[in-house]
């Protein structure tokens, strides 16, 4: 009898899933493929579960959900009522230690996740990508590498996970020649604990605070991140940030895949594989062995976080692709949308979206990627409380930036980190705004020609928006029409 965690291939799933009830619990734009993927797949029967009314949202993904027959939707405060399908698909916000799910798995049911049902049957090998900060970059890079490697590989990369689209539907056209590049969130890899995930390449780009209002402790979301390499061995491996302590020293942990360290600054001879910097050259070594991969100066996209990003990808894939599809890589990945993403000048003014930093140490990275010899940022901070700290980001805000524009559920919380510092400078005005596009608006006011506007949040979206995605897009937009 074919048990759900024993499935290798699209046919295998198809035969497991021929008659049997399937409930999707938390039904956004991402999850939409999944329905229809089940649909196809033979599901009898199909229960699209969200707390929220889904239809409020004039999405055209989810609005054609409403077309697909055989879908009963259960929407609002008891959308976990009744549950009890065979298999449950469960996004990964929602976590799976809850009673309901842990009810179902008593009474025999399955529960997973759309992840974790492509690496079942993904005959690719998988480049899996984690990390506080850099992830979404990183990914970006090791695609676009492989990508200008696919004459020498002999296959296709594909790129998904917490970036892009979901991959279920592109299963029948892979091969065992590919590659897939999957960026995994600690929510993701959290629902990976219980199976048999094994990455041929694992990156970790580095373990900071972070989503600490949804994971119990920062145990627990290190912890989390370890999933990534839990299974691998001799054969796979482990690329670190050797820089980043929490990173570093899980060497001391009982790791048996090959570690591949990456830093700023030269490696100690006992690291015997690695990537670093020497002056304008960027080094691998491998086994002891030395080589220049690229120039510094050959990656085009600019700050230090993204030479480290870069080092990150090169140890995943430098043995794979070769030096000159690295190179490619380098000098035309020219930005990463909303990632210190320049969208205009106005009026001597240059604004950059930064959306995606949803972290202290992210903004910090952000601010230190401008070379600016004056105070003149204006940055735009706050959103929603993932209950980390934001002392960090005082002397560094203090340093680069002439103004800090405050708003959305978290702007109190940080005008006191600021207030209560004393590396805080006086001649940093605090200004605060009733809303986002408030923000922006007072930001622009703020600013003068040489400036630079700079929306770098250093907190999650979700007081406002729907994700970080949709908060670069606004700032775009009331950007572009000034």
């Amino acid at each position: 009898m074919q048990t759900y965690r024993n499935i290798k291939t699209l046919n295998d799933f198809k035969d497991f899933i021929k008659n049997k009830s399937v409930s999707v619990v938390g039904i956004g734009v991402s999850n939409a493929p999944l329905l229809r993927f089940l649909k196809n797949c033979g599901a009898e029967k199909i229960t699209a579960r969200d707390r929220k009314d889904i239809f409020q949202n004039n999405a055209p993904e989810l609005q054609e959900l409403k077309k697909i027959s055989g879908i009963e939707f259960i929407l609002g405060e008891n959308y976990l009522n009744g549950l009890n399908e065979d298999v449950i698909f469960k996004t990964p916000g929602i976590r799976r230690d809850l009673e309901a799910f842990a009810r179902v798995e008593r009474d025999g049911g399955v529960l997973t996740s759309e992840m974790e049902l492509f690496l079942l049957m993904c005959p690719a090998k998988i480049i899996a990508i984690t990390g506080s900060d850099g992830k979404s970059t990183t990914t970006t890079i090791t695609g676009m590498i492989l990508k200008y490697a696919e004459d020498k590989t002999g296959g296709k990369t594909y790129i998904g996970g917490n970036l892009g689209k979901p991959l279920l539907s592109e299963l029948e056209n892979m091969t065992s020649a590919d590659y897939a590049v999957l960026e995994l969130s600690s929510f993701q890899l959290f629902d990976l604990n219980s199976g048999r995930f094994c990455p041929d390449y694992a990156i970790i780009t580095n373990i900071t605070p972070n989503h600490l209002d949804w994971h119990k402790d920062m145990r627990e979301y290190a912890d989390a991140k370890k999933i990534i390499f839990k299974n691998q061995d001799k054969n796979n491996r482990l690329v670190l940030d050797y820089d980043c302590e929490a990173t570093r020293i899980l060497t001391d942990d009982d790791i048996t895949s090959e570690v591949f360290f990456f830093s700023k600054y030269k490696l100690p001879e006992s690291c015997k594989n690695g990537i670093y910097c020497d002056g304008g050259e960027i080094i691998v070594r491998t086994g002891g062995i030395e080589k220049k991969i690229i120039d510094r100066s050959d990656i085009f996209i600019k700050g230090e976080h993204n030479v480290l990003n870069f080092m990150a990808a090169i140890g995943a894939t430098h043995n794979i692709a070769g030096s000159e599809a690295i190179k490619k890589a380098a000098e035309n990945l020219k930005v990463v949308e909303h990632r210190i993403e320049f969208v205009r000048e106005v009026g001597g003014v240059s604004y950059y979206n930064s959306s995606i930093d949803s972290t202290p140490t992210r903004t910090i990275a952000a601010l230190n990627s401008f070379d600016n010899q004056e105070k003149n940022i204006v940055i735009i901070l706050g959103g929603s409380d993932k209950k980390i700290s934001f002392d960090p980001l005082v002397p560094v805000v203090s340093k680069k930036a002439k103004a800090a524009v405050l708003y959305g559920a978290t702007k109190d919380k940080i005008r006191k980190a600021f207030e209560d510092n004393p590396e805080n400078q006086e001649d940093l005005k605090l200004i605060s705004a009733d809303n986002f596009d408030s923000a922006v608006k007072k930001a622009s006011e703020l600013a003068e020609s040489g400036d630079i506007v700079l929306l770098s949040p250093a907190c999650a979206s979700f007081d406002c928006f729907k994700n970080f995605e949709a908060r670069g897009n606004r700032f775009k937009e009331i950007v572009r029409a000034f």
